[in-house]
């Protein structure tokens, strides 16, 4: 439109055809007024279905107290949409407790209604059904609207403080964020600041564990007998006819092993079972004195979600709880085929990799590694892509199931979504750690897959290199490229969807109308954009935790990801999106449990990993039951001396099905492999019997003691802070005070 041209007002009633009428632009209302803009293709206004079917729409808001206004330019018709006030003191009676401790949560119908409200009821209106039986979705889906949405108004203060890189290590406006985008935003970036404070220690931890190997790095037993085996030839890694090799040759690798296998990983692993509860046990009294402090303690979401529906439909019928046993037969039998799925995924990338390795074995040297590296840049892709599934299953569950409410449908999701993604970012890697090398048999009778390819091996240094490549590959993958991806791509888009505005600039526009284009061109937001970043962090947070005995890096690079992760979440929020639709909440939800259910996996995965993939165990028992010091004797020699010597077997080159001599290695007549067998049968030995036993028995040791200092520390450290239930308590009491003193007082009349 030129500056000349008058806007266009919406006016009449509800069964009238709602004429435009033409006002001047000064007559217009300030653009602060509209709580929502709809937006529509000028070329529905020349279909006489869609423009009837968006009267009807108008009309039907119309008649619950909503006021409009219709701004065109040269493309598209933006209708401005405002509440009437009588809507939200609806809302604040029907929320009023005679009986709430705190007088101050009942307002008074002189204070301004809060903008957060004004959205999340007009939002909760728009998105009902109307007596047509039509959802503003199924009008989009039919074109006859476009998009739909909050405008970002009074941001300038949240973006100079908070949503600039500048502010990377400054202290977020918690407060100012709840006031702006409501509590459910509020409290994400609550636990991620906590959550982020919190991996400071642990991340200093995990790098004073990982460089203590450099104190090993030259003066470990195991490496210097590694590093002097000329003399040991280690059978082939692949089919015999890739070729054999010096134990010598893997001297670097079993330097670098000792990094993150050493005698710290134990003590760091429960460590992180420590952490990991007095992280949640914090986080819920930071939690109790937010909520307290934004008069959110008491706030039933239930009686929230009822009182929208009644402001909705007076004539709303309560809708009962349910249960079907029949549903929940048909979710649990798809959920466990999609987990089959996720874990045939894994099955998957173990194909890949043994064919890789037969490939590759032409080419280089070092297959191993190259397969390793490889196959988790796979499991990347894979990732990728499940994730899109996962979500579209996940839904398709949740409507099956029926929920309740909005609340009881995202708590099943998340539910839902977060076991299949679970399964789908740690099935590689639960494989490497307990799977990998352990089915293999023996060399000259090896487990092949169909019968001509052999099932690849742990590298020679062990399997413990092999699970902290992957884990290092895939954490810093997700780390590096998602980050710049989730920002890189928000700032794109938003660049090529303001490019019509940038064209036509010169173009004179009223400054209500520029306001609302600006805020149509920034990128659209669904009811997933904070439940994807929530899902983000808690798949980190596993990482994090689960596999940290074998990657104690992970807390330093969650804490350099997250530094990066609020700013740029803020960024996006403040600067290239659409306003996100604020939501009250008192807590992250079913989110707190997700993470209590990570810390008890994380227990039970790390005692497994220390107990079955790292040689803390072998170690141990050679030392104190074969070794030079066994039985107590004090020995000049270090402990562990003759230790790789112990821990590799015997394979005779003339058990090989079809031996063959290979240039320069003709006079070798046995090699060894890592394992416990004997030399005549190549049956497991005494030893590997009494190592599954100690394993176990540490095992067992290890989770019960692990859990019983995350029971002792949640004991110890209460979720709700005594000044938090003193001040509940106090209010009470002055309340119970009020009334006797008003009953006396009637009394006395």
């Amino acid at each position: 439109m030129q500056g000349e041209e008058s806007l266009q007002v919406l006016a009449g009633k509800a069964e009238e055809c709602f004429p435009l009428m033409e006002i001047g632009a000064g007559e217009a209302e300030a653009s602060e007024q509209w709580d929502y803009v709809l937006v529509a293709d000028h070329q529905t206004q020349l279909h006489l279905k869609q423009a009837q079917r968006q009267r009807d729409f108008l009309g039907h808001l119309e008649r619950k107290g909503f006021h409009f206004k219709v701004v065109e330019d040269q493309k598209r018709v933006f209708f401005g949409i405002r509440a009437d006030n009588r809507i939200f003191d609806l809302y604040r009676t029907l929320l009023v407790d005679p009986e709430h401790p705190d007088p101050r949560v009942q307002p008074t119908g002189s204070e301004p209604v809060p903008a957060t409200t004004r959205i999340r009821i007009v939002s909760f209106v728009l998105n009902s059904k109307t007596a047509a039986g039509e959802t503003f979705e199924d009008l989009v889906k039919d074109g006859v609207f476009e998009a739909k949405f909050p405008l970002h108004k009074g941001e300038k203060d949240l973006k100079r403080k908070w949503a600039q890189w500048r502010n990377m290590f400054c202290e977020q406006p918690i407060d100012e964020i709840r006031n702006y985008f409501g509590e459910k935003v509020a409290l994400y970036f609550a636990w991620l600041g906590w959550y982020t404070y919190m991996l400071a220690p642990a991340a200093l931890v995990g790098l004073i564990v990982f460089f203590s190997g450099f104190a090993l790095f030259d003066a470990s037993q195991i490496s210097k007998e590694i590093c002097e085996a000329n003399d040991i030839v280690m059978c082939p890694v692949g089919d015999h006819g890739g070729g054999y090799q010096l134990l010598s040759e893997t001297c670097t690798f079993a330097k670098l092993t000792h990094f993150f296998d050493n005698e710290g990983t134990v003590v760091f692993a429960i460590f992180m079972a420590l952490w990991a509860t007095v992280f949640l046990e914090i986080w819920k009294r930071q939690r109790a004195h937010v909520v307290l402090h934004w008069d959110l303690y008491g706030w039933d979401e239930d009686q929230e979600e009822m009182a929208l529906e009644l402001i909705n439909s007076p004539d709303y019928e309560l809708q009962m709880y349910q249960h079907s046993y029949l549903r929940s037969t048909v979710i649990l039998i798809l959920s466990l085929f999609m987990i089959c799925l996720m874990i045939g995924m894994a099955h998957v990338l173990v194909v890949y990799r043994v064919l890789a390795a037969a490939l590759l074995s032409n080419f280089l040297q070092q297959v191993t590694t190259a397969v390793v590296v490889t196959g988790a840049l796979v499991h990347y892709v894979i990732i990728v892509v499940m994730t899109k599934v996962n979500k579209c299953v996940a839904l398709k569950l949740c409507d099956f199931e029926k929920p309740r409410t909005f609340s009881e449908r995202e708590s099943k999701f998340t539910v839902k979504f977060f076991t299949l993604q679970f399964f789908t970012h740690f099935s590689s890697l639960i494989y490497i750690a307990f799977i990998l090398g352990r089915i293999n048999g023996h060399p000259g009778k090896s487990t092949r897959l169909a019968g001509l390819w052999k099932l690849e091996e742990c590298h020679l240094s062990g399997c413990m290199m092999d699970l902290f490549v992957q884990m290092a590959i895939i954490m810093g993958l997700k780390q590096t490229l998602s980050n710049c991806m989730e920002y890189l791509w928000p700032w794109l888009a938003h660049k090529w969807r303001s490019m019509p505005a940038m064209i036509h600039s010169c173009v004179a526009l009223e400054p209500e109308l520029r306001e609302w284009q600006r805020n149509y061109f920034l990128n659209p937001v669904t009811t997933f954009s904070l439940f994807d970043e929530f899902m983000e962090m808690m798949i980190q947070y596993g990482f994090t935790t689960i596999f940290v005995a074998a990657f104690p890096l992970a807390p330093l690079l969650a804490l350099f990801s997250n530094l990066v992760e609020i700013r740029l979440d803020a960024i996006k929020m403040v600067q290239l999106q659409r306003r996100l639709v604020p939501r009250k909440a008192n807590d992250i939800g079913t989110w707190l449990q997700v993470l209590e259910t990570i810390g008890v996996l994380a227990v039970i995965a790390n005692g497994m990993i220390i107990a079955f993939t790292s040689e803390f165990i072998p170690r141990v028992v050679y030392k104190y039951r074969y070794g030079p010091c066994r039985q107590g004797t004090h020995s000049t020699v270090n402990c562990l001396t003759g230790y790789v010597n112990h821990s590799l077997s015997v394979f005779y080159i003339k058990d090989f099905q079809d031996p063959i001599k290979i240039e320069g290695w003709e006079n070798v007549t046995e090699c060894r492999y890592r394992d416990y067998r004997n030399s005549h049968d190549y049956n497991f030995s005494e030893q590997f019997w009494f190592l599954l036993a100690i394993r176990l028995a540490f095992l067992i040791l290890f989770e019960h003691v692990a859990l019983c200092i995350k029971l002792i520390a949640a004991w110890f450290v209460p979720d709700v802070p005594q000044s938090v239930k003193n001040k509940v308590l106090e209010e009470k009491y002055q309340t119970l005070r009020k009334k006797m003193c008003s009953r006396s007082r009637s009394t006395d009349v």
